[in-house]
């Protein structure tokens, strides 16, 4: 028999015992496809597939040197956001695909993108009416193209005028000015090739005839402090108010015509309030009067979350989420200035936007956050699958209805389970419990629930998150205590600050900055002075009484209460819940409104705040116990579950969601471990306790 090769040798006893050796099959090549991607536009909605060739799937994605509000998708490879304005341009973008091969491979590709200005285009639909003799401010309000814009007008009444560089209609209109005016206004851009559009406004100005303007008052709680505004127009400010038949506890300042107090159980009821006004015209003042219902409810009725109603949008009838000492209850119009407000006022973030209701009639979260009330002791609590912010959630059933109304409206399934499908917030109220649930990124198919984070908040409470943590909401906050809502316009007054978006906020290597009420950042620009939970305020001197009394009500807020800065987005666009009954024309008319007639209460801490680097540090909540009342039952079984806990700002039970107090009964069918959750400031603390169903 020939010798053979050491190779041949081995391959040949192989063979007799076989086995055949045979080598890894190699993956092929690892390759990006995608030669290009599309231009984007300014304010449009941008998504782009990277196409990808060879290599093993699934495959990760990341990118450097997106434009300014886009990102990748890590396991999709869809680039996805809205551009911003800062983005106009070409830029190199870097893009890397690794895919799961062993060894595993890295491929990467420069791709040019560019960004096109969005068109130009007027965005003021309607103008305020104007009143003979006084002092008048509009502003057209243009988007898209290349700022700065020229503005122009013909037609205007007589006694205004329009500033080319602003678009500020200001003046006061002449006597023989009284009609509807049909003015013609144009607006050019600075593109290289220059933009322009026109628009055709009207402006009706009244005769200076005295009136009381206010048509409604909110609906006051007993030993709950109160605040409404008397607002007037016309005649010859300033107006000098007064009332009678007022409920006890509450009086009227003559200089402003605040309604303020707190009112007293002898006076609970409706009581019909007499009002006047007078101006200061000279040689013979005006006056004009109105009548007015003022009710005051019992504070076990009106205050409680029980006087709810149900549904999607509901009234909650009085109600005002979350204690009085909150932060979004609380009234910051004598507050003073934050030290930096000339210099965060004055930069491009800031400067230079106008006011954008993020809300209107269409119906079902198309526009707008939607919110549902329901009863939990009618709803069955499902679980909520927690994807991303799990560690950062409070992961628990909840009382979520099959057809809760998610915002934006993704059809069911839509991108299941992990794509992006927008803010998809869902706001869920108990009113058996006291508890809101809000989710992110929230996906349903099938019946079943999907979020990138849920949130449990205690309506009876001053809640406060940890220190860095997210909720539903980029600056930690809860959602729907700032919303607008016709419910409570309706009723004449908000009680409450109104979340808002900028479209930067301050970046650090730690993530970003955020100062109280906020408990974490969503930084995005090291260069920009807006800090999450930033609260601003429309200025006091801003004149309100020639807008609609429900835009007045708001109005007022932004006065009182002001506006926290809670995510980045598009700017100085303001967060309401979508309702059939708003006048979407009306809403528009507070498109005029510039964001210099507002102003940065100071900040705690002092700017530029926390972050998670520098945040207070402190004790975890404690569980001193948690038991139940028998450990091991039959099918049918009540049983108790107490517990006692220290040092803690809310607490939720996973299997039962949101819980008050100390003790709650169950009904287990099968054997189930419950896990109480002790949350405050600094962290939280966990228990567990099983009960076995035989």
């Amino acid at each position: 028999m020939p010798k053979l090769a050491p190779c041949a040798a081995l391959a040949a006893l192989l063979s007799l015992a076989g086995c055949v050796a045979s080598s890894p099959k190699q993956a092929s090549k690892l390759a990006i496809a995608s030669t290009s991607l599309p231009a984007a536009s300014v304010g449009s909605s941008y998504t782009a597939q990277i196409e990808v060739s060879g290599g093993t799937a699934p495959y990760t994605f990341s990118s450097s040197g997106l434009p300014a509000a886009l990102s990748i998708a890590s396991s999709a490879g869809i680039i996805a956001g809205t551009p911003a304005q800062s983005a106009i341009g070409t830029v190199s973008v870097t893009l890397a695909v690794t895919d799961n091969s062993s060894p595993q491979q890295t491929a990467t590709a420069k791709l040019n993108m560019t960004v096109n200005p969005a068109a130009l285009s007027i965005v003021t639909t309607a103008l305020p009416n104007a009143i003979v003799g006084s002092a008048y401010t509009g502003v057209l309000g243009a988007t898209g193209g290349v700022a700065p814009y020229t503005f122009a007008a013909s037609g205007l009444p007589s006694g205004l005028s329009i500033n080319s560089a602003t678009g500020a209609i200001t003046g006061s209109p002449a006597l023989s000015a009284v009609g509807t005016a049909s003015v013609a206004f144009t607006v050019t851009d600075s593109e290289t090739t220059a933009q322009k559009v026109a628009a055709t406004l009207s402006i009706t100005v009244l005769p200076s005839g005295l009136a009381i303007t206010t048509r409604a008052l909110p609906v006051g709680i007993v030993n709950t402090a109160y605040t409404a505004s008397i607002a007037a127009a016309g005649g010859t400010p300033p107006y000098s108010f007064s009332a009678s038949g007022l409920p006890t506890g509450l009086s009227i300042s003559a200089a402003t015509g605040e309604l303020s107090g707190t009112p007293v159980t002898a006076d609970e009821g409706t009581t019909l309030v007499n009002f006047s006004v007078t101006d200061s015209a000279t040689p013979t003042a005006q006056k004009a009067y109105a009548e007015l219902n003022l009710t005051v409810n019992a504070a076990s009725s009106a205050a409680a979350c029980s006087g709810m109603s149900l549904g999607d949008e509901a009234s909650l009838n009085g109600f005002v989420p979350f204690s009085a000492d909150y932060a979004w209850n609380t009234d910051i119009s004598a507050a003073p200035l934050d030290p930096n407000n000339a210099t965060i006022t004055a930069a491009p973030e800031f400067a230079g936007w106008h006011l954008h209701p993020n809300f209107s009639s269409v119906s079902g979260g198309n526009y707008g956050i939607p919110y549902t009330v329901v009863d939990s002791s009618a709803t069955q609590l499902v679980p909520i699958n927690v994807i991303d912010y799990a560690s950062e959630s409070d992961v628990a059933l909840a009382p979520f209805p099959a057809n809760a109304p998610i915002e934006g409206s993704p059809a069911d399934c839509t991108g299941w389970p992990d794509t992006y499908v927008g803010d998809a917030h869902v706001l869920v109220l108990d009113r058996a419990t006291c508890t809101l649930y809000e989710t992110f990124n929230t996906h349903r198919c099938s019946g079943q629930w999907d979020s990138s984070s849920e949130t449990i908040w205690d309506l009876r409470s001053s809640e406060q998150r940890p220190w860095g943590w997210t909720s539903a909401d980029a600056a930690g906050l809860a959602i729907f205590p700032g919303l607008v809502r016709y419910d409570e316009v309706a009723a004449g007054a908000i009680h409450h600050a109104i979340r808002f978006t900028l479209q930067h906020s301050r970046q650090d290597a730690n993530g970003g900055y955020f100062v109280s009420p906020a408990s974490h950042a969503a930084g995005t620009d090291t260069g920009v002075y807006n800090v999450m939970g930033m609260r601003i305020r429309l200025k006091a001197s801003f004149d309100i009484s020639s807008y609609s009394p429900a835009n007045q009500v708001i109005l007022t807020a932004m006065k009182t209460y002001g506006l926290i800065l809670a995510d980045n987005g598009s700017p100085f666009y303001f967060q309401g819940a979508p309702d059939a009954r708003w006048d979407d024309n009306d809403l528009d008319n507070m498109k005029a409104i510039g964001s210099d007639n507002f102003e940065v209460v100071q900040m705690t801490p002092s700017f530029p705040g926390y972050d998670t680097a520098t945040a207070p540090t402190g004790a975890v909540p404690t569980i001193k116990s948690f038991t139940a009342s028998a450990m091991s039952i039959t099918v049918g079984t009540p049983v108790t579950l107490t517990w006692s806990t220290t040092n803690n700002s809310y607490d939720f039970i996973d299997q039962l969601g949101g819980v008050h107090g100390t003790s709650v009964t169950v009904t287990p069918t099968v054997t189930t471990t419950y896990t109480l959750n002790a949350t405050n400031q600094f962290g939280r603390t966990t228990q567990q306790v099983t009960i076995t169903v035989n």
